[in-house]
């Protein structure tokens, strides 16, 4: 029964596109219960990052948004003593990632010098989706593309969704996220 409203919930907000949109975490549940595999392997959990303010990004390597890496990189690199950490999931849910990690690695090394953390490749909607995104999804809007863009506040309850056309440095994202790491 949770799981169909769920899902009413989701088709429901799937005829909205806004750029940015709030929520809460319902359930008790926050970000820092959910776990990722590292790209590299190994685990990759989110509370390791707890008190951090968490930018998590579905990225692609073939897509016309690829080019959002160098700007996700810069902000890493300059509010990560703020307390920001970016992490990249790479996706083929929309068939524009390679379906290897040391591909994507490779990639990610030679045309950005990507330092962030980046997961295993990992699917980012639908029934199959990653945990993480599942909850994300029902807190802030499902992803529609890639660089979806989810921004998790300290306390790992708070999320905020931005979608693929919200630059990393535009100003809807930049506002929220100097709310978030000044909170």
């Amino acid at each position: 029964m949770v799981d169909a409203l769920r899902r009413a919930a989701l088709l429901a907000s799937s005829f909205v596109l806004p750029a940015v949109r709030h929520g809460h975490a319902a359930t008790g549940e926050d970000a820092w219960g959910f776990s990722f595999e590292a790209l590299e392997g190994g685990a990759l959990p989110l509370a390791q990052y707890r008190g951090r303010v968490l930018l998590v990004v579905n990225t692609a390597s073939f897509c016309g948004y690829t080019p959002q890496y160098e700007t996700l990189q810069r902000l890493h690199e300059r509010h990560e003593a703020r307390g920001l950490t970016v992490i990249g999931v790479p996706s083929n849910d929309f068939s524009q990632e390679s379906t290897e990690a040391a591909k994507v690695r490779e990639f990610c090394d030679a045309m950005f010098g990507i330092t962030f953390p980046l997961t295993a490749i990992s699917h980012v909607r639908g029934e199959r989706a990653h945990p993480f995104f599942r909850w994300a999804a029902a807190q802030a809007g499902p992803v529609r593309w890639n660089f979806h863009k989810y921004l998790v506040a300290r306390d790992g309850r708070r999320v905020s969704g931005f979608s693929t056309q919200t630059a990393p440095d535009g100003p809807a994202l930049s506002r929220a996220l100097d709310a978030a790491l000044a909170a």
